[in-house]
């Protein structure tokens, strides 16, 4: 299934992408698309309904973060050996984990706007795994089985911030800086989360197209790895790390700037569309 949400900021309402590529809404089987929502249980009940019998959202609606009530986001960085290169940072043994902040979250189309005294924005397309069921020390073996499904986000950055300090978090969590979606698509529908081509464009230009398979550190390794460290929940989101390409590996460096746009997304999961514009108080 392909869930979503759709609406105005605040005021979303779930539904989910049929066959056909149209929106059917599901406010008469969900309140709203939460951590809840995704219990396996839950998910093979939704699986069974008639997909024709539920409403047909018409007309062009916005498409939201396709998941309410987040709990974390944690992110990975460095997870492509060839992004580390261009980046001049060493190929990691083991995951690099920081955070994003709740508040960077934006709908997959949404403006993303760049902080007060931004000199360095950047781009990073990622898959992202959204967690269905608590993971508390799991073996990678089984790890998968935890995940509820997989998205598009987009790791914006500011570099000069991120570079500041050894912790990435103010670099990485400010408004805006986490579009996630326009769908979650679940878990029966990705044979293979380590098989998926993924790419990025800034003004029509294509500068990341990778494929999932040249991730350092597999979904499942992830998984396993950050539960070791915390309790994931269901809702919880993990980004997985960014192909090569990004603006700082240009030479000379290439940052986005006002009126930029960028163009995502990932083979199977949908894609995002900004518009990049400058902080105006």
């Amino acid at each position: 299934m392909k869930l979503l949400r759709y609406g105005p900021v605040g005021d979303e309402k779930p539904g989910l992408l049929d066959e056909s590529g149209r929106i059917r809404d599901l406010s008469s089987h969900l309140n709203d698309l939460d951590g809840s929502a995704l219990a396996p249980e839950r998910l093979a009940a939704l699986s069974k309904l008639d997909t024709d019998s539920l409403p047909v959202v018409e007309g062009t609606v916005r498409f939201g973060v396709p998941l309410s009530g987040i709990g974390k986001i944690v992110a990975i960085g460095l997870n492509y050996s060839d992004h580390a290169k261009e980046t001049n940072l060493p190929i990691p043994d083991e995951p690099i984990i920081f955070s994003k902040a709740i508040t960077s979250l934006n709908g997959p189309n949404d403006d993303v706007i760049l902080p007060r005294n931004c000199t360095k924005g950047d781009w990073e397309v990622e898959l992202a795994i959204v967690i269905g069921s608590k993971a508390s020390y799991v073996d990678e073996a089984n790890a998968l089985d935890y995940v509820a499904g997989y998205a598009v986000a987009n790791d914006v950055s500011e570099r000069a911030f991120q570079m500041q300090c050894t912790q990435w978090d103010k670099g990485k969590g400010f408004d805006t800086s986490c579009p996630l979606g326009p769908w979650l698509v679940t878990s029966d529908e990705i044979a293979d989360p380590q098989n998926l081509n993924i790419w990025l464009e800034v003004n029509g230009d294509r500068v990341q197209n990778g494929n999932t398979r040249t991730m350092i550190f597999s979904a499942a390794h992830i998984v396993s790895y950050v539960s070791n460290y915390m309790s994931l929940v269901p809702g919880d989101v993990i980004v997985t790390g960014t192909p090569p390409g990004v603006g700082m590996g240009f030479k000379p460096p290439r940052f986005l700037k006002d009126g930029d746009t960028m163009r995502l997304g990932i083979e199977g999961l949908g894609e995002q569309f900004q518009n990049v514009k400058a902080y105006r108080p």
